[in-house]
């Protein structure tokens, strides 16, 4: 068996192989309207967008889109029914549509395909069901419509393949597997980098939903979604800071404190709310990483008298209690905002909830303002 399925996969390979060039998709069934050459678009529309700065789309006409990603990787998408354009240069990449069977690896994509009712679009799953806490991808895994394929660096080639994969979504983790994108791109997947993570502004990140909901025809609905987020923060954008101070951490297994730089997101989601982000960058070292780890000598030094402390749940799970936080540093019971009472836990779902940063600046500002407990989306106060 494990014989002939290897035989399997490299007849479709040189099938892949034969049928895609440097500029070809997989193949869509249905009617082609008439040939047209690259030369003879138009790309005379522009996507507006209001923060997001790596990513752009332009129209020609209500057949093609030219999708730029990063400043570096182009993307041609092609209408249900139009023909692919003649003479497409080397380096962009084509997408047909309908993109209906896409292996989804960035996480952080899933909040928007769901907010755009559009997780059927996805059947292949670069996260297993219980690392999902987006309830309708739970769901998809649940009844077979959505499967595991494997993570970034091991994906399941036979499976993407008998699937007729139409486009990868990854996350710049791919680059730390280049072969792995490599292979997909030579088995004739499209592949797309999607670099949310790169936005300077967190509203940047937010308004990637319209970049899916290109890929989608969904624009209008984006739109719509992104500007009611957008005005539920318009009067927190207009308040002048607090002067309070918030630091945002966790404790390592080792006994480290972990903490984001001031130019994270996180950190600058604090800064919009109306707080004062405690900053270690002092402690950092020059690389592209958002966290670095400190002693609690000097996260003690630095945070003691903050006003608010937001315990990061993603590595060890959330806490709910400040006896469960002391258990960890008993320096930790010193903190004037233990005294005080404003810890605040960060819930593990916030980080695939990506449309939602908007209330992570809500729920901070809550928090700086002695806001009821009841009216906290991400976060929950430590008792």
């Amino acid at each position: 068996m494990r014989r002939f399925l290897a035989g399997l996969l490299a007849a479709l390979m040189v099938l892949s192989l034969c049928a895609c060039g440097a500029a070809d998709a997989p193949g869509k069934t249905g009617e082609q309207t008439a040939a047209v050459s690259w030369d003879e678009l138009v790309f005379d529309r522009t996507m507006p967008l209001r923060y997001a700065e790596q990513f752009s789309v332009e129209y020609a006409g209500d057949s093609y889109k030219r999708i730029t990603i990063n400043n570096d990787r182009v993307y041609l998408l092609v209408a249900e029914g139009a023909a692919v354009p003649d003479g497409v240069p080397t380096g962009v990449t084509v997408l047909q549509q309908p993109l209906d069977q896409i292996y989804l690896v960035a996480a952080a994509a899933m909040d928007y395909f769901d907010k755009l009712n559009a997780i059927d679009c996805i059947t292949l799953s670069g996260k297993k069901q219980s690392d999902w806490y987006i309830q309708r991808a739970k769901d998809a895994m649940d009844s077979g419509a959505l499967v595991y394929a494997g993570k970034y660096s091991e994906p399941d080639y036979e499976l993407i393949l008998s699937q007729g994969c139409d486009l990868a979504v990854e996350n710049t983790m791919i680059y730390h597997s280049p072969a792995v994108l490599e292979q997909l791109e030579r088995l004739g997947i499209p592949v797309l980098v999607e670099t949310s993570s790169y936005e300077t502004l967190p509203m940047g990140r937010m308004e990637w939903i319209k970049l899916y909901a290109a890929l989608l025809d969904k624009e209008d609905e984006a739109e719509a979604l992104f500007n009611e987020k957008m005005d539920s923060v318009a009067d927190v954008l207009e308040q002048q800071p607090t002067g309070k101070t918030v630091a945002f951490f966790y404790i390592t297994s080792s006994g480290a404190v972990n903490v984001r730089k001031s130019t994270d997101y996180v950190a600058k989601c604090v800064a919009i709310a109306g707080g004062d982000y405690v900053s270690f960058d002092e402690s950092a070292e020059d690389n592209a990483q958002s966290t670095i780890n400190i002693q609690m000598e000097s996260f003690y030094h630095g945070a003691v008298d903050a006003d608010v402390l937001i315990y990061n749940s993603i590595i060890d799970g959330e806490l709910h209690t400040l006896d469960e936080l002391v258990a960890l540093d008993p320096l930790m019971a010193d903190f004037k905002a233990v005294k005080s009472g404003n810890v605040w836990c960060l819930t593990k779902n916030f980080y695939q909830e990506s449309l939602e940063l908007s209330d992570l600046i809500l729920d901070v500002n809550r928090a700086l303002n002695d806001a009821p407990d009841t009216a906290f989306h991400f976060l929950t106060r430590m008792q």
